[in-house]
């Protein structure tokens, strides 16, 4: 291919020398000095030489005819490059020949613009307008998102207890960075395939992306928050089909904080799950109701701990234009059936994959409802409301020292927004979470926060947050300035900066 573009790229050369040679000035006034020449000898006439004409006369005429022969031989070869150059293709329409009118045209001496957007038009080809179309579909997306907060506890070593990513009191923080590569599928286009990879660094990682006690190897997979294929398969209106990690749909906030009402996040966001591995299918039925389905490895787990494989049902549904509501039903089974050892085998394995069994295995069940609802009142008013219950045990049946008996954790929240103008919004969030053995706090106690966050966005693309928070519990929880001495509550004032950039548009 590279080779055909250079000789046409020669050609082109050649024809546009021979065209600057042909209008050129010298061209112009040989032409004038030949066409009066011949206006005053009888050659011009038809008539033959006089044995009178003088020398002057006879050595004009004989150049003159030098001339008219050299032009003729140009203007051959002229005509045979352009007829040879016709089978190039036109990037007009695919595959379209180029007419004869058309190639005369490519070589006729145009303004500095205009040849270089028919240069432009002539090199591109089928196999670059692909490669555009891939660029022009998929985005490339960075955010950066960065707090300073301050708990007037005054935590031992400027902790904010219970957070999940503005953990830290008293300090500049980079909460996270992200780059977000996505290239969606487009069934109108015939395009029934996509894909998405979402790295993340900065300190949300480390809460995140995984736990020793849940993830064998966290450490190959901490900086990849998504990576995953998607298929749209032809049957009703659709169905999607995904495989990889994805962030979890369990409750109703997720990882970049531009998309949340409130900046700091709910204690339910931190103790439903991060992310899942495995396969998750979305079907629509209606226009206003689609089925999901996942089977997944676990919760906050890229390689299972067990062999049992946790499934999601559920759906989401409009059942008015401005209420989306969306409903899950989450069975798992958490407890690993293997420990990591040191290697003992001989055999080389990767690091990390060295186990020895735990027998026997608790085998008991997770289970987790789910559901939260988003009425948007008004076009500057909406209010969202969730609710989740989720139940633990160890063992599934009783028996000599194996415990059935239930941890479970209960509550919710509910959050309010108005946008004042396009700049300004203020929002508000209530919380409640009764934690019955400890599944999230590590101690029996009921949790209670109020977030007020005030948004200003100063340019698209960059918003600041100022958020006041107060947590409390009807047990002393959070730290206070003197060691091992802790209070039943603790209040924060925050300053988020969030920036983002790239083409894709909404929710991240």
């Amino acid at each position: 291919m590279n080779r055909k573009r250079k000789a046409i790229a020669g050609k082109r050369e050649r024809v546009a020398k021979i065209w600057k040679r042909f209008w050129n000035g010298r061209a112009l006034t040989t032409c004038a000095v030949l066409l009066t020449a011949c206006a005053c000898t009888p050659f011009a006439r038809g008539q033959s030489a006089s044995p009178t004409q003088t020398p002057l006369t006879a050595e004009i005429a004989q150049e003159m005819q030098a001339r008219i022969s050299k032009l003729e031989a140009e203007v051959s070869e002229l005509k045979a490059i352009v007829n040879h150059m016709q089978p190039v293709p036109s990037t007009i329409g695919a595959a379209t020949p180029v007419t004869a009118s058309a190639s005369a045209a490519a070589v006729i001496p145009q303004t500095p613009k205009q040849g270089a957007d028919q240069t432009a038009q002539t090199v591109l080809q089928p196999d670059d307008s692909k490669v555009l179309g891939f660029f022009r579909d998929t985005t490339i997306n960075v955010a950066l998102d960065g707090y300073y907060a301050y708990n007037f506890n005054n935590p031992v070593g400027r902790v904010n207890l219970l957070r999940a990513y503005d953990v830290l009191s008293n300090e500049f923080s980079l909460n996270q960075a992200n780059i977000v590569i996505d290239h969606p599928p487009d069934a109108a286009a015939g395009r029934r395939w996509g894909g998405r990879l979402d790295l993340q660094f900065g300190q949300a990682t480390d809460t995140l992306q995984g736990n020793p006690a849940n993830e064998p190897r966290p450490q190959i997979y901490r900086n990849i928050f998504q990576a995953y294929g998607t298929s749209v398969i032809p049957f009703g209106k659709g169905i999607t089909v995904d495989f990889g990690k994805w962030g979890s749909s369990l409750g109703i906030e997720g990882n970049y904080s531009k998309d949340q009402i409130n900046y700091s996040r709910a204690y339910w966001f931190d103790f439903l799950p991060f992310y899942h591995m495995g396969v998750r299918v979305s079907a629509p039925v209606t226009d206003r109701f689609t089925l999901n389905y996942w089977v997944v490895n676990g919760t906050n787990q890229v390689e299972a701990t067990n062999g049992f494989k946790d499934e999601l049902f559920g759906f989401t549904a409009k059942p008015a234009k401005n209420v989306v509501w969306t409903m899950n039903y989450y069975l798992g089974q958490e407890h690993p059936d293997r420990a990591v050892v040191p290697p003992t085998s001989p055999i080389p394995v990767q690091p990390g994959l060295s186990f020895v069994a735990i027998r026997p295995a608790p085998n008991g069940r997770t289970h987790i409802f789910d559901s939260y609802v988003t009425w948007q009142a008004t076009p500057k008013l909406s209010f969202v409301l969730e609710g989740d219950y989720v139940v633990q045990r160890l063992w599934k049946n009783e028996a000599p020292g194996q415990s059935s008996a239930p941890s479970h954790v209960a509550g919710g929240a509910a959050y309010v927004r108005y946008q004042l103008n396009p700049k300004i919004a203020l929002a508000s969030r209530a919380e409640y979470l009764s934690d019955r053995g400890g599944l999230f706090s590590g101690l029996t106690q009921a949790l209670k926060e109020n977030t007020v966050t005030f948004d200003y966005r100063l340019a698209d693309g960059f918003l600041m947050r100022y958020e006041w928070r107060r947590d409390y519990s009807n047990k002393p929880t959070f730290l206070t300035d003197v060691q091992n001495v802790f209070s039943k509550d603790q209040t924060t004032a925050t300053v988020g900066l969030i920036w983002w950039w790239g083409r894709k548009e909404g929710s991240w």
